[in-house]
């Protein structure tokens, strides 16, 4: 059976990167390795076994394409209200809480929130599948 241990994305400033998620999700420096031109930088927190994973090429320096292919990560939390609150005050700009409840029935509460380098994180409250 497969397991899955982490989601890798490029980035472009080290710090600035290290620094949004652990503010903004908790997550440390878990492992970096260094090479002639890239460097990995792995992240992760107590919470889970998954991790994501940094790339940073050595000598680039415009923004990375995002395409119209990639998605977004997803993180859950207990309180989202309070995690809102938190990453507002925070300076970081998480957008709208919504409540997403097709035909009547709530499945889940979330908003987004987009990394230095413009990637989408949807951050779930904790019940029902998400929990």
């Amino acid at each position: 059976m497969a397991k899955a241990i982490h989601s890798m994305i490029r980035v472009l400033e080290e710090a600035r990167s290290v620094a949004f998620y652990r503010t903004a999700f908790g997550l440390d420096v878990a492992d970096r390795l260094d090479f002639d031109d890239f460097t990995l930088i792995y992240l992760s927190n107590a919470e889970a076994a998954f991790e994501v994973e940094l790339t940073v090429n050595k000598g680039r320096t415009e923004a990375y394409d995002l395409g119209d292919g990639y998605g977004h990560l997803a993180v859950s939390v207990a309180d989202l209200d309070r995690e809102h609150a938190r990453l507002t005050e925070a300076g970081l700009s998480p957008r709208k809480i919504v409540e997403f409840a097709p035909r009547g029935t709530l499945i889940g509460r979330f908003f987004f929130i987009a990394d230095p380098d413009g990637y989408q994180i949807e951050v779930l409250e904790r019940s029902g599948r998400f929990g």
